[in-house]
């Protein structure tokens, strides 16, 4: 008889920072990438946000993957993500620890009541960042999902002693073939019926990143 066991492992976890750590610091980004893409990658749209107050930290998901087909050549680009529906509880356990353990690791080093906390989620790495501040130990301040939203299995009623406490803001591009209007209208109504208002951003574009955006809500 065949029969599905399960045994936990050590892996080894790759985040890149923009910023140094320091007393200096008041401010605290730890943004979650998207579906194939790389930590190393995705942190340089956040050069726009430099400032000595400010530490941005963008955790890579622990499963990578070669984009083109399967190709493994030494020039086939890599991506990663954070899960598949194969072991898809498994898989949200590991990465909520990984980040509990990342959060854990940079505020060692930095005075945790004198900063601000932003969880920031883009596309994929929105239901990622969402899950995280919803089974996480962490203490966050405000959460930002971008070009994605909650994940169908976060019940926002459920999840209200969670999100409560934390400022929620959702962008979106009014041309985003991911996160339509009415979807958004959709996700924004679930969310007033539980008490929680999100602020909605929505801008022209697409499903990309803006650099007049993210600036606008570093000041905010």
């Amino acid at each position: 008889m065949i029969r599905e066991h399960r045994l936990a492992v050590a892996r080894t976890a790759r985040y890149y920072v923009l910023g140094e750590p320091s007393a200096r610091v008041r401010d605290v980004w730890i943004a979650c990438h998207g579906y194939a893409q790389l930590a190393a990658d995705f942190i340089k749209h956040f050069e726009v946000l430099q400032d000595p107050a400010r530490l941005l930290i963008a955790p890579e998901a622990l499963s990578r993957f070669y984009l083109e087909g399967g190709s493994h050549g030494p020039q086939s680009p890599v991506g990663a993500t954070w899960m598949t529906r194969e072991d898809r509880l498994a898989e949200i356990e590991d990465y909520v620890a990984y980040l509990d353990a990342l959060h854990d690791a940079v505020f060692q080093h930095l005075d945790r009541g004198a900063a601000r906390l932003t969880v920031f989620g883009y596309s994929q790495g929105a239901a990622t960042a969402s899950r995280w501040v919803v089974y996480g130990r962490a203490t966050v301040e405000r959460l930002v999902l971008w070009g994605g939203l909650l994940p169908p299995d976060l019940d926002p009623t459920a999840a209200r002693d969670r999100l409560a406490a934390r400022s929620l803001v959702l962008v979106a591009g009014r041309r985003d073939r991911f996160v339509g209007a009415a979807t958004l209208s959709e996700q924004v109504a679930a969310l007033e019926r539980a008490g929680l208002g999100p602020r909605v951003v929505r801008h022209p574009g697409g499903h990309g990143l803006s650099d007049r955006i993210l600036a606008d809500l570093a000041r905010g």
